[in-house]
């Protein structure tokens, strides 16, 4: 017979949602307990915003969020806002900074952040054990005999029990009335990410959106393949379109493809076989530039002209590939449609992404745990009292800019005041 431990609330995973739902029950009296199956907590924010942790945003709307239900995530953001945890933050007196975007990001290091999310549980009597990996979940009621029944998934029940959790560690299992799934998803493995959190999903009936990596570099394996290699490590300024989404960001080059924050950004919104329309120099017509500065008999070389707005590097790549003919000749040389024609390449690059870097660089996993079947003011499940799901293993993903921090914070908020 296993020893029973027994809590008022248990949560899986003890990442951003998951620490944050148990500071939040602690709050309330609750007797909680997060299980981390890695070997340490938070990974993930320690390794954020390049070890500053850019930990939310000044400005947070439902419009910086993906999902199938674009609404979703309204009540648990006005429940909990980014000033919220920027409130809590300053409790601490934790320095930071805004940077651009509106971004809030440490000073310091990230740790500051993990360390008050951990001080916040100390106060709260939260008790965190790592190295433990559920590998069961039963639900255990009584009917209206008062005879005990378990049910390993939900039957279509609503009826309000105790769950019952099998793990690595032998002759122990753990029992709660509160079960709060905060395990994270795909991406980053190396950080905790996995897939546990579905399976728990569909073992209680709940449905899964398609997932795809988010917030990842894209790769190429075309003939810009060697191109993107040699540029490896130039950034520039673009405008980069994809299915009517458009982001002014910075694009990095590297040696497999592109990736800066406006290749991260627009990844979010590309499929497979999805062209990216990029920008090159974003509010310039560099056609009609050309043409105006050929009538006024300008003899520089094209490249000399695109340096002022582009690293010179790129522009000897962007010369073998669209004017090679014209290269030596000066722009008061030059065909005015032939400088057009080139000015609108620039404007108008149509690249074609082989795919992405997948789920072992992305920042996020795109979908999850299906909205229809959670209560969007509390993270429960609606046909299985107790049971709650936050943080990025719902159907809910942020753009880049601390929107999926704060989206964590303010679910874990909304499940832990009623856990």
């Amino acid at each position: 017979m296993p020893n029973q431990i027994q809590y008022d609330v248990i949560i899986l995973g003890a990442g951003a949602a998951g620490l944050m739902s148990a500071i939040t029950a602690s709050k309330r009296g609750r007797k909680v307990l997060v299980l981390e199956k890695s070997n340490k907590v938070g990974k993930k924010i320690l390794m954020s915003g390049g070890g500053r942790c850019n930990f939310t945003n000044e400005f947070v709307d439902s419009d910086n969020f993906i999902s199938q239900n674009k609404h979703f995530c309204k009540s648990a953001l006005n429940g909990f806002s980014s000033q919220d945890f920027v409130n809590l933050v300053d409790q601490h007196a934790i320095e930071y900074e805004i940077r651009k975007r509106n971004q809030f990001f440490c000073q310091g290091s990230s740790k500051n952040i993990l360390d008050m999310l951990l001080k916040e549980c100390d106060a709260g009597g939260v008790d965190i054990q790592t190295h433990t990996e559920i590998n069961h979940i039963r639900n255990v009621v009584c009917n209206e005999n008062n005879e005990v029944h378990s049910f390993i998934s939900a039957n279509r029940f609503v009826l309000e029990g105790t769950f019952k959790l099998g793990s690595n560690q032998r002759y122990i299992e753990y029992s709660c009335k509160s079960l709060i799934v905060a395990t994270g998803a795909l991406s980053v493995p190396t950080l905790g990410g996995s897939g546990y959190g579905y399976d728990i999903a569909e073992q209680f009936d709940l449905s899964i959106t398609e997932k795809y990596a988010g917030l990842v570099p894209f790769v190429f394996t075309d003939s810009l393949k060697p191109i993107f290699s040699r540029l490896s490590g130039v950034s520039t300024l673009v405008q980069v379109e994809c299915n009517g989404h458009v982001f002014l960001e910075n694009m990095l080059f590297t040696h497999r493809g592109l990736s800066g924050p406006a290749m991260l950004q627009i990844s979010n919104y590309w499929s497979s076989d999805d062209r990216l329309l990029v920008n090159l120099i974003p509010n310039v017509d560099p056609g009609k530039e050309l043409v105006r500065i050929r009538e006024q008999g300008d003899k520089r070389l094209i490249r000399s002209y695109l340096t002022e707005y582009l690293p010179k590097s790129l522009v000897i790549e962007l010369q073998s590939m669209w004017w090679p003919k014209h290269s030596e000749l000066p722009i008061n040389k030059i065909n005015p449609s032939e400088l057009i024609n080139i000015g609108y390449k620039l404007n108008n690059w149509i690249i074609k992404p082989s795919g992405t870097e997948g789920f072992r660089t992305a920042e996020v996993t795109v979908g999850g745990v299906s909205t229809d079947g959670i209560n969007s003011k509390t993270m429960e499940v609606k046909n299985q009292p107790g049971l709650y799901f936050v943080g990025e293993v719902l159907d809910v993903s942020g753009q880049l800019g601390g929107f999926n921090f704060q989206w964590a914070w303010s679910s874990g908020f909304a499940a832990g005041r009623v856990a």
